[in-house]
């Protein structure tokens, strides 16, 4: 039986040094496994995309759209999110900060509302309504991508040595090497990898039922499940680990928990209201 396992992936894919080409210069940059990855999930996500529009005989020039709908709201929701939850006297005295370098926290439950905000206005689109891509339409589907690109994004928190556990003695803890925050050399629950795997598999069970009911899926149904998922066992998995500031070690329960508690409700709320409809509704 393993005592621990010793975690030393570098967080940098590769570096590059500063060079010249035809007289300007470049450089030095580096490409970091955390935005490989997570280019991958919107990339590969986009192609699942692109397979139930095809299914579901939906126009294939409204994907570029929904691309650039996704990315900007992803990104700023997630940003907006990170300094309007844990950080709101940063936004409040340089609100440039959002969007400027460096671009050292994200927060999922602002990802979340900034996503469905832009779905809301996607679906708004006359050519959207006028192909039935409504608001829960849109986000049904969106929501298997999204599971897919949420274990991407916690599998790149986890090359990067970020959002650790709390120490544990269970034998698959990992000691993170280039995490500088907490004591070196102290096996810790490896948080990111246990929402990483619930993550993967959502998508799995979402896209197999998905698969199975295509346009007879009611609507509401997957958004629902999403976020009872996702924000359930977020709930759970913030017992595990480190609070991310420092405010919260006095709160009963932290901001994770706290921000996760309504959008499980919300999920419910859905699940419910699909239930109710024998056929899809908009």
């Amino acid at each position: 039986m393993l005592s621990y396992i010793l975690w030393d992936a570098d967080p940098v894919l590769f570096a590059v040094d500063a060079f010249t080409l035809f007289g300007i210069n470049f450089g030095p940059f580096e490409i970091r496994w955390y935005g490989l990855l997570f280019a991958a999930g919107f990339l590969i996500g986009m192609q699942i995309m692109t397979h139930i529009f095809r299914k579901e005989r939906k126009p294939q020039e409204d994907l570029d759209a929904l691309l650039i709908f996704m990315v900007v709201s992803t990104v700023l929701g997630a940003r907006i999110g990170h300094y309007l939850f844990y950080e709101p006297e940063v936004l409040f005295r340089n609100p440039m900060e959002v969007i400027m370098p460096p671009y050292r926290g994200l927060a999922s439950h602002g990802a979340t509302i900034g996503i469905l905000t832009a779905l809301w206005l996607y679906s708004r689109r006359k050519s959207s309504r006028l192909t039935g891509q409504t608001f829960l339409w849109t986000t049904d589907r969106i929501v298997i991508v999204v599971a897919l690109a949420g274990a991407c994004i916690r599998l790149g928190n986890l090359m990067n040595h970020e959002i650790v556990g709390l120490p544990t003695t269970v034998p698959w803890g990992f000691i993170f090497k280039y995490n500088n925050e907490y004591p070196v050399g102290v096996p810790r629950h490896p948080a990111q990898l246990y929402e990483s795997l619930s993550c993967l598999t959502l998508f799995f069970i979402l896209f197999a039922l998905w698969n199975r009911m295509k346009e007879n899926t009611p609507r509401g149904l997957f958004l629902g499940i999403f976020l009872i998922w996702v924000f359930g066992l977020r709930f759970f998995y913030e017992y595990l680990k480190e609070n991310q500031v420092a405010f919260e070690n006095t709160l009963p329960l932290n901001m994770g928990q706290i921000l996760s508690i309504p959008a499980v409700l919300v999920g419910i709320f859905f699940v419910i209201r699909s239930r109710q409809n024998k056929l899809p509704a908009a």
